[in-house]
Parts: structure tokens; sequence; C-alpha cells
């Protein structure tokens, strides 16, 4: 039998009283992408980086190509790339400044024809002196690609690379990657998206820290064939019909909205019995089976919206009248027109630096436009910023919260400038805790926190005072499907209660929860609809997504 590419012994990793990693065996083998996955804190980045010798096992004994990763680290970094989250770029460095600084830190000379090649494969040699903070999120993906590959690797670990990248960007490093392990590279690749995992040759599933299935992704798919339907009701709207299955008392093991219906998991006979007539069987995805072993999607209904009272309010609560942003001769959003009603999610979707950012920073008040109007129940942002602002809660992409504060006095604090006083400040930010489960890291530093745990923060900062509109600019980025879950679970339930929600993401599910979503490309909004309607003729969203785009690129051109 061929020799693995790394092999993991009884390997544990304690940080404090924390078991980051509890007796960990596998092989990596060689030539094949194995995909890590599992819930925020379930230990991949720790693997990852216990993989490269930045950290030291606890016990147990890791080797990589044959090299102990404790005492022979320099040899290994020679021989294994790494690409971090969020890239491992410098942003005020150029693309070839970039290239440069990981070469010496390799140690690597005379690498001229090694550059031009990266740069061919990955599509950047037109840009070499763009900075690297400039660069469209996918592209800023392929530059951190080029730097781990610096050296002719024979093993690359990715923690994270597709978080914040739209689904183009995606699939063009799914095709890369897989061209390298064809040539015989072997890949550990960390992700939250389990569409992308089930791609991969095999998968590891952690959950704190300890190994819950090892093995081909569709073997595990497999074990979930007829405990999978889409639910409908004629009567009742999709996101109704979620809500009473959540709260309803047979075992449900996931329901998220799909289309015009409910994806239902219910391997239960009872349960499916009690549904017969609403249920259509269908093919289960491995999200399905994660979720599964997980122990399922939260259920119960959702506190975080009981206080919401919604009034004087007009029919319209956001308006985008003929926006445009242009920097110079670049217009980054041209003419954006759209009318968001009462209690519904609008979503914003599109390519990295295709607009939809620029649109959402216009409409919550955070970029004036060049031309056109924005208008907040009816009040022109423009005019009056700060009353339109009062009823707005926002979360912002790479969050709002304050890093150096703890998260109590990040809660204080978001709480006090929404002029909240005395117990029912007191009474909200105990709401906060509770709903979000915040109890454990009230004394952590806001930017010391699990990614997940950041997300549900900046949440809590954001419904502080009970708006009535909320921006949510990729709030779910990165997170596991858990928590996904949970926070449209808070927001769905807010929605019932008249809360206007106008969101951005890179999850295409996530778009299926919107009532309209409008697709953003080249800053122009090509295509406006309800999700299932802009799904029509596709087996998913992101393939309508892609085709759309494409589509759109073709008509141009020609």
């Amino acid at each position: 039998m061929e020799q693995a590419a790394a092999t993991l012994s009884h390997v544990c990793k304690i940080f404090g009283q924390n078991k980051a990693i509890a007796d960990l065996s596998f092989q990596l083998p060689k030539g094949k992408i194995v995909g890590v996955v599992g819930p925020d804190g379930a230990g991949k980045t720790t693997l990852c980086r216990l993989l490269l010798g930045l950290l030291v096992p606890s016990s147990g004994q890791i080797r990589v190509l044959g090299l102990d990763t404790q005492t022979q680290s320099d040899e290994l970094h020679r021989l294994v790339g790494y690409m971090p989250q969020k890239f491992g770029l410098y942003e005020d460095l150029s693309v070839q400044e970039n290239l440069d600084l990981y070469a010496d830190l390799k140690n690597l000379s005379h690498l001229e024809e090694a550059f031009k090649e990266l740069l061919e494969m990955t599509g950047l040699a037109p840009f070499t002196d763009r900075l690297a903070g400039r660069l469209s999120g996918g592209m800023k993906q392929k530059l951190g690609l080029a730097c781990a590959l610096l050296g002719t690797p024979q093993v690359l670990i990715l923690d994270e690379p597709g978080v914040g990248v739209d689904p183009i960007s995606r699939r063009e490093l799914m095709k890369l990657v897989r061209d390298l392990s064809k040539n015989g590279m072997s890949i550990l690749w960390s992700t939250s998206y389990l569409d992308e995992a089930a791609e991969f040759d095999e998968v590891l599933l952690l959950d704190e820290g300890k190994l819950l299935y090892n093995g081909k992704p569709e073997q595990l798919t497999r074990q979930m064939a007829g405990n999978v339907f889409l639910m409908k009701e004629k009567k009742t709207a999709p996101r109704a019909l979620l809500r009473q299955v959540l709260r309803g008392e047979n075992p449900i093991v996931d329901a998220v909205i799909q289309g015009d219906a409910v994806r239902l998991v219910a391997p239960d006979k009872k349960t499916q019995k009690v549904f017969q007539n609403l249920l259509t069987p269908v093919k289960p995805r491995f999200e399905d089976a994660v979720i599964d072993i997980l122990g399922g999607t939260p259920m119960g209904e959702s506190k975080v919206a009981g206080q919401i009272q919604i009034q004087n309010t007009t029919h319209f609560m956001i308006e985008a009248d003929h926006l445009t942003k242009k920097y110079g001769h670049f217009t980054a959003a041209k003419d954006i027109s759209f009318k968001i009603a009462k209690g519904e999610i609008f979503g914003l979707l599109g390519p990295n630096g295709a607009g939809k950012s620029t649109s959402f920073k216009m409409m919550c008040g955070l970029s004036r436009p060049t031309s056109g109007q924005a208008f907040i129940n009816g009040i022109d942002m423009r005019k009056n910023p700060a009353k339109a602002r009062e009823q707005l809660g926002y979360m912002a992409q790479k969050f709002s919260l304050f890093s150096p504060l703890t998260v109590m006095q990040n809660l204080r604090f978001f709480s006090g400038i929404y002029g909240l006083k005395g117990d029912q400040q007191e009474n909200r930010i105990q709401d906060m805790i509770d709903v979000f489960k915040l109890g454990p890291y009230l004394t952590s530093h806001a930017g010391d926190l699990p990614l997940g745990f950041k997300q549900r923060l900046a949440l809590a900062c954001a419904i502080m005072h009970n708006p009535s509109i909320l921006f949510l600019d990729e709030p779910t980025s990165g997170v596991d499907p858990l928590t996904r879950r949970e926070f449209w679970k808070h927001i769905n339930a807010m929605v019932e209660k008249g809360v206007t929600v106008m969101v951005t993401t890179h999850f295409m599910d996530e778009a299926e929860y919107c009532d309209r979503i409008a697709l953003i490309y080249q800053g122009q909004a090509i295509k406006t609809g309800a999700p299932f309607e802009i799904k029509k003729a596709h087996e998913t969203m992101e393939d309508a997504f892609i085709r759309t785009i494409l589509e759109y690129d073709k008509r141009t051109s020609s």
C-alpha cells in the first residue's frame, strides 16, 4: 500500500481547559482532496496548524511526508503549502510584491518562470501591479493560492479559502485544486460550505475536537435516502410553514426553505406519517447527513422578536430610486432601483466586485450616491440621515464590533448608543445573552471570539433596539450550517413581526429565505424576482446564479 502523505496517531491538543483535538488518528492519502468540516470550534483550524508544525500536539504523533512535525518543522515548511483564512495576503503590497515576499520567506530564488506559470494559472498576469487590498475576493483567493504554491509543495493545506467569496470564484478554485491533486498533490481543505465538501474525495467530520466520520462523502449521503422530502402547503407560505415545523412536537432533524417549499429531513416514520400528504421524496444531500450526525437543526420558537412592535410605517420601508455611484471614471453601481415592502426579506446577490456592497452601503447611508435617492420608511437618506438611521439595525460584513472590548462591554455600548437606559437596557442585554448563548464569553474580548460567536454578538448588537429595518451584510459568512439555521430562525421570527430585512450573501441556499432577490452584476441589477422563479429550470440556486451571469456576458459581448 502506498505511503500516506500525512499520518496522525492519537493526537490531542489542549489549550488550558479546552481539548481542541481529542485522540485524533487518520491518514491523508496521496493525490487526494480531503475536506475537514464541522461546527465552529470543532478543531478544523487547529488541525491545519498541527499538520504545518505551527502548533505542537499535547500528545500523540504527526508525520507529514515522513517528517516529524515537532523536530523537522523547518524541512517540512519547504514541502507544504499553506493558505490561511483570509488568504494571508499583505493588502498594502501589490500582487507581485506579495509573491516576492512569500518567495523570500521560503528562501526561494530564480523564480521568474514559476511566477509566470502561477500568474497564468490563476489569471492574475494582467494585475501584477495592483495592490492586493484592491483585488476582488475571488482574485485575492487566487493570489493566496499562488503564494501557497511557491516552491511546488507536495502537500497543500487550505483553511476556509471560500469565506466571503462568490460561487463562481469557489468553483474556479475547486477546478485549480482538483487539477493539482490529479498531478499528485495531496490536499487538506477546511470548509464551512458543505456543497463544496460533497465534491471532495474524502471528508473528516469533527465536533469538539472529536472525529465523527472519516470517509467518502457520498457514502454518508446515501444513509439519508428515504428520509428527505419537500413539504408544500398551498394555503401556507414557506416561511410560515417552516415556523410551524420548527415549533412542532414531532422530531425533525432539519428543515430549511427551498424554493416555494420546505426541505424536511424526517427519519422518524411517525413524523413522516403526520405530514405524509404534504411530502414529496427528494434526493438527499451531503449537508442533510452532516446535520443529522451533529444532532439536527435548533428547534423551538425564537425569543429574539418577543418585544418587537412595528408602528407608523409606510408600505415600502426601503426604496432605491436610480442609485448610481462613481469613483472617478469607474461606475461601481448604475441606476439601481427597487422597493421593499414591510415584512419582506430582499436579497442582493452577485460576484465579488459586482457592486452589491456599494448598493448596500448607499441604502444604509454609509456611502453617498453620485446620483439617485435612497428612502428609509419614507425618509430621504440624504436630507435626514440621522432620523433614517434611528430605524436601522446594521450588521457589517467585517463586523461593527469593537474588538478590544469584552462581549459585555460591546452589549452595553451598543445598547447605550441606541438610547436604551436603566431597566430597559439591562433587560434587553440579558435577553441577548440568553438568546445567543453568550454567557460563557461575557469577559472575553470580541476579537478573540470564535467566528460563530462573533456573528452572534454582532447580530445581538444590531437588533438591541428592536429596529423596524435590518441591514445584514453577509451575516453568516464562514459559519457552520447549524449556526446559519439558528440565525435565520431569529431573522424569520423578526420578519413575522413586520421587520423588513435587506441582506447580502454568498450562500446560495440562504437566498431561498428571501421573498425576492436582485442579482447584481457589473454594477447593475440584471435580474430581480422570487428565488423559486429565478431558480426555475435549474437544479440549484447556485446553478441559476452562475448561468444567469454567463448568459448576460454572452449577450453583452455579442
